[in-house]
């Protein structure tokens, strides 16, 4: 498979999922606590909902980047940034939302192979705190990307879940929905 058709649709799907999460926290709730969702957090020593946003649209858009061979544009930079200071400026909802539409365009305008010139070239990926690996393209993918990316969209997943929105797993899995046969679809 290549990479273009593994993180293309997955990202792409997941952030669709993660808007939608977010569209129900605020047909849920009152507009000051569904905004308030995005201070929430797991754990004290975790980031809140608006990171756990931004950094699932950085690690699509770092992949793009890394896998095409490009610097990084200064979009992901603001968005580490928000990320980082989102405990003492969360933003708003409409933000997370644009910063997720701004992702998914930028998935959108790729073609078709543009993530696969060479999976088995050799990537180098430090880490802020130093630690560099030494991996291949294909195994970025696989190993990395897409593992920090789910962690992202899985916490912010359980702190909403975690604030009272009512979620469930059809919708973490919508996606899937194209692809029941009709037939097998329980009635009632």
């Amino acid at each position: 498979m290549s990479l273009t058709k593994l993180l293309v649709p997955t990202y792409t799907q997941m952030l669709g999922a993660l808007s939608a999460w977010l569209e129900k926290a605020q047909d849920q709730m009152p507009e000051a606590d569904a905004e308030a969702l995005l201070s929430a957090r797991l754990a004290p020593d975790m980031f809140p909902l608006s990171t756990q946003i931004r950094f699932a649209c950085v690690q699509a858009r770092e992949a793009v980047c890394r896998l095409k061979d490009e610097p990084f544009p200064e979009s992901i930079t603001e968005m580490l940034e928000e990320g980082r200071n989102a405990g003492e400026r969360p933003g708003s909802l409409a933000d997370a939302q644009a910063r997720i539409d701004e992702t998914l365009a930028v998935l959108g305008d790729l073609a078709t192979d543009a993530l696969d010139a060479g999976a088995d070239k050799p990537l180098v990926h430090e880490l802020p705190n130093g630690m560099i690996l030494d991996l291949t393209a294909e195994q970025y993918a696989r190993d990395w990307t897409l593992g920090q990316f789910y962690f992202h969209v899985m916490i912010a997943y359980s702190i909403l879940r975690s604030q009272n929105v009512e979620l469930g797993k059809a919708d973490y899995v919508a996606h899937m929905f194209p692809y029941i046969r009709p037939e097998t679809i329980p009635n009632g």
